[in-house]
């Protein structure tokens, strides 16, 4: 019975040892192509969420919280990758090998009537202005190309990896005259989006966290929601279009709108221009600072989950 224990424990501790060494930071290469993103680990833990100082309500009470363990996008999704989602045409061009059946026949965005750069430029940029459901239809075209799931993050583990163990209002601190070494924002942006990485990242390896373009997050918004969200990887699924959340900041915030606990919601004004009716599902024409960061669980859903993502019906516009 002993011998039968002792070999029992070996198999356990082997078993956490490799699960252990798989998670570890990795470079996703997009088949096909020369392109690929940096994914960092962002181990399981708990933190408060949240702030109980300032006036805004939104992210009262501080709470806590405990999110599972997952990787997230050392950058933002840039334009050379977006692209090949965004243009079939331009993926078979550069797509050794061709597109795949199952990437083929995937819905596309509508390619958009105006310069959706809206003359901010690509080369290393994040790619902006996409709706909620283009960025999570981004992410199913990623499943398609690379067989792993890749999602947005929910609002808990935005922050959570954010804060990186910090209970202050930005990770490095409060103190606010350092944001300029961590952010691209209304002081030093020049208006315009910013080539990704060029700041310091947090200190678990994440860049542009806060500024630069804000991010979506699975999440809807509703200004009392931590009243009575759960502790154990909380998330607010949506019953309506608008407005779901938004984190970080971007290039137009003033420092005193950016900080972890700081919560944003969409709005329909941003698509006020598009002279579509219904509106678009997959453009906001009038939202040059919303963009998108990626996460993987660890624990990867069931098929029948991730077929359940990726395949929500958008909600209709108005």
């Amino acid at each position: 019975m002993k011998k039968y224990l002792f070999l029992l424990g070996l198999i356990a501790m082997s078993f956490q040892l490799n699960f252990s060494a798989i998670f570890i930071p990795y470079s996703q290469k997009i088949p096909g192509t020369s392109l690929s993103f940096d994914m960092t680990p962002i181990p399981a833990g708990a933190f408060w969420m949240g702030s109980d100082e300032g006036s805004a309500s939104d992210q009262k009470p501080r709470h806590s919280v405990r999110v599972d363990a997952f990787w997230m996008g050392t950058h933002e999704v840039t334009w050379d990758a977006f692209e090949l989602f965004l243009d079939k045409q331009y993926e078979q061009t550069i797509t050794e090998g061709g597109v795949p059946a199952r990437v083929d026949a995937l819905s596309r965005p509508s390619l958009p009537y105006l310069d959706m750069t809206f003359g901010m430029g690509k080369e290393g940029k994040p790619a902006v202005g996409m709706t909620q459901y283009g960025a999570i239809q981004y992410c199913h075209w990623l499943y398609l190309k690379t067989g792993i799931f890749y999602r947005l993050p929910t609002e808990a583990e935005w922050e959570y990896a954010t804060r990186a163990g910090s209970a202050d209002r930005f990770f490095f601190g409060s103190n606010e005259e350092a944001l300029g070494d961590y952010a691209w924002y209304a002081d030093n942006s020049r208006q315009s989006t910013q080539e990704v990485g060029t700041k310091k990242p947090n200190p678990w390896g994440v860049y542009d966290l806060y500024g630069n373009v804000s991010e979506w997050v699975i999440d809807y918004y509703e200004a009392d929601f931590y009243a009575r969200s759960q502790s154990n990887n909380p998330v607010n699924l949506a019953r309506k279009l608008y407005p779901h959340v938004l984190r970080g900041g971007s290039f137009a915030s003033l420092s005193s709108e950016l900080g972890s606990p700081v919560r944003e919601k969409s709005d329909p004004a941003w698509k006020r221009i598009d002279p579509q009716i219904p509106k678009s599902q997959w453009w906001f024409p009038e939202a040059p600072f919303v963009g998108m960061r990626l996460v993987r669980p660890l624990i990867t859903p069931s098929p029948e989950e991730i077929e359940a993502y990726y395949t929500q019906a958008p909600l209709v516009d108005y």
